[in-house]
């Protein structure tokens, strides 16, 4: 039995003295837990260069599988057409939900501070600008990775705890050119209709705000709006959304097929997938707003 003190009369049981035994195990623990913590710090960086260069391989991979596809004539067109279906109706409905109220509520905190400068027929501008610029590629993004990463997370994730990737590469079959390819095409084929659903969603709700709380003339909205909106930002927006859909199929793409045991590593696949699109698409949108700001800066047109 662990030695222990005897207990002085009246005193608070919290208060007696602990077993020996366990006031020295205190010391290893805590040395045990720093000893975790410091291999975790080693091991991170390792693992995390590791994630990097297999989201390297696969991307290279399924670059080269849509090439050869289709100048083969090989390309799984009706796969791609059925993905991009799939894909469209868990994205388009929240994309105009999100639409409305982003372009609202621009056209509502840019018309308090115009009403006080008396520059009204600027909220066209303001709409233009915010919705266009950032608005609309950055909901389009997070759509796409709260919907579309889930979905294709946890469709290969299911498929790879029931071995079926595993018995694809058996018989012969690239998983990254039969699943990933065709799922990469048709989210880069609906990515452009999603960013132009938003911006004309947005646009009109904030045409709409303007023109009814603000009281701004529809001629003076679109006049300001073509003034300070060129084809340079609708074309940047574009860009964005295209290269957020080709992050959010590569990431969810990689962590389902990596999915490990069981349901849980499903659900993990698909945490880990949204979580890291969304830390993606934020660096990319401000490396690529950073790169049009450089080259091609806001003018007048």
């Amino acid at each position: 039995m662990a030695a222990t003190l005897p207990p002085v009369a009246g005193q608070s049981p919290s208060l007696r003295p602990r077993p020996l035994d366990v006031a020295a195990s205190e010391p290893e623990e805590a040395v045990a837990g720093g000893r975790r913590r410091l291999a975790y710090l080693r091991e991170a960086p390792i693992r995390s260069l590791a994630t990097i260069g297999r989201s390297a391989e696969l991307t290279a991979e399924v670059v080269r599988y849509a090439v050869v596809d289709t100048v083969r004539l090989r390309l799984p067109l009706a796969e791609v057409l059925d993905q991009a279906w799939n894909l469209l109706k868990v994205t388009a409905l929240p994309a105009l939900l999100m639409a409305i109220p982003i372009g609202g509520e621009v056209a509502v905190q840019v018309g308090g501070i115009m009403n006080q400068v008396g520059a009204n027929s600027l909220a066209g501008a303001a709409s233009g600008l915010g919705v266009v610029g950032q608005g609309a590629p950055m909901a389009a993004g997070l759509l796409m990775s709260g919907a579309a990463a889930s979905s294709i997370a946890s469709d290969l994730g299911a498929r790879a705890i029931r071995e079926e990737i595993d018995a694809m590469r058996v018989m012969g079959v690239d998983p990254v050119e039969r699943l990933v390819m065709p799922r990469f095409l048709a989210m880069i084929a609906i990515a452009p209709a999603l960013c132009a659903v938003i911006i004309v969603a947005g646009v009109s709700a904030g045409l709409v705000v303007a023109t009814t709380v603000n009281h701004v003339v529809p001629g003076a909205f679109w006049q300001t709006f073509g003034a300070f909106v060129s084809p340079v930002d609708v074309l940047f927006a574009v860009i964005k959304t295209l290269l957020f859909a080709a992050i959010v199929v590569l990431v969810a793409s990689l962590r389902g097929l990596e999915a490990k045991g069981g349901p849980k590593g499903v659900a993990d696949a698909v945490n880990a997938s949204v979580v890291l699109s969304v830390f993606c698409i934020f660096m990319t949108n401000l490396l690529v707003s950073q790169f049009q700001q450089m080259f091609f800066p806001a003018r007048l047109a």
